[in-house]
């Protein structure tokens, strides 16, 4: 008869902050910032295309006209009491 409330081995829950994930994570990323494909990620990190930087200033643009606008809901009616 098997036990209900024992894990399977390898699927232990550690809890908060699972030190076997982020250990995997970490060591993934070094290989990838380690290898030749990481490295031509990393030479082309920040370059921006013509049409990505004009994406970019519209988007800019937008969110800076909405940060101007009042969300309608924060507009409360003034006979209500809070």
């Amino acid at each position: 008869m098997s036990n209900p409330t024992r894990r399977d081995a390898g699927t232990r829950n550690e809890g908060e902050g699972n030190k076997t994930a982020d250990r995997n994570y970490r060591e993934a990323t070094r290989k990838f910032v380690e290898s030749e494909r990481g490295k031509r990620e990393i030479g082309k990190a920040g370059e921006v295309t013509q049409r990505e930087q004009e994406d970019i200033r519209r988007a800019e643009k937008k969110a800076a006209n909405r940060a101007k606008e009042h969300d309608p809901k924060e507009v409360q009616d003034p006979r209500r009491k809070s």
